[in-house]
């Protein structure tokens, strides 16, 4: 297993330095999240991160993908769906521990899951924008009957998504809401990686991405990323709804960030709420 620095300080590296990365970043370095430091990133261009990390205190490196491993004890990952296996692998393999935010690439890496088995490193994926996965969880200890998921999101969160590039589907402009996507969880991560990684997340802690269903809507008349869910199982059957603000990548919801600084501190706090 990894060893950590003194003082049980924990080194942390972000594979992704967009709106969520940095966001982590300023949380890490102020000292918002007692126990860590930041002590690697990497990003698409280095230079601009390099000017991030001098703007905010830190004293991060700035490496590839292939060097973040022995600089830390942990990854953060919020990086392009693509660069998943990248950048997790190399700490799994470690014993160590990776924080995977692109949940819906994971569907499709599940290697990754033996590979930390295997070696004893653990991948965590974050509450994010999901409200009830406590719950959820918690009913799969049972029989879930049926999940389903209905999200709506601003038009302009969800140009350029393989899906409606690939069916040619228009979203600028919209002037009433329209359904893009009805299909299950995996097919959802192949259209629109970049989107639902918490229909991924669902799926996860569930019945599997095969028998949870999404319908994805194209909104004009909404500001926010809202989330419904309805699940039957043979505990309880329930409904929940979340109105995320987007971060400054509309594609992401602003509570995402936050939600990883809570699995941080969760970590090492001597009371742990939820399951």
């Amino acid at each position: 297993m990894s060893q950590q620095t003194s003082e049980n300080v924990t080194r942390v590296a972000i594979g992704g330095l967009g709106a969520i990365g940095q966001s982590l970043a300023k949380s890490l370095v102020s000292g918002a999240v007692p126990g860590y430091k930041l002590t690697a990133v990497t990003a698409r261009r280095h230079d601009k991160a390099a000017e991030f990390l001098t703007s905010i205190g830190s004293d991060a490196k700035v490496v590839t993908v292939d060097q973040l491993e022995p600089l830390a004890d942990m990854v953060i990952e919020c990086a392009p769906a693509e660069i998943l296996c990248d950048i997790v692998e190399p700490f799994v393999k470690a014993g160590k521990m990776a924080v995977v935010l692109s949940a819906g690439a994971l569907l499709f890496n599940l290697h990754l899951v033996e590979t930390a088995a295997r070696h004893g490193g653990v991948i965590h994926v974050p509450t994010g924008a999901l409200i009830g996965l406590d719950t959820v969880i918690a009913a799969a200890q049972g029989k879930i009957h049926s999940v389903r998921m209905v999200t709506r999101k601003p038009p302009r969160g969800l140009v350029g998504a393989p899906h409606l590039v690939e069916n040619n589907i228009q979203v600028e402009g919209l002037t009433e809401p329209l359904k893009v996507f009805d299909g299950n969880a995996l097919d959802a991560a192949r259209g629109f990686p970049a989107n639902v990684n918490v229909v991924a997340a669902l799926s996860l802690a569930g019945i599997g991405p095969e028998n949870t269903f999404l319908e994805v809507w194209a909104d004009p008349g909404v500001s926010r990323n809202i989330h419904s869910i309805i699940v039957d199982s043979d505990s309880a059957k329930f409904s929940m709804t979340t109105e995320n603000l987007p971060s400054e990548n509309p594609k992401t919801g602003k509570i995402v960030a936050q939600s990883v600084v809570a699995l941080l501190k969760k970590m090492k706090a001597p009371l742990r709420v939820g399951t």
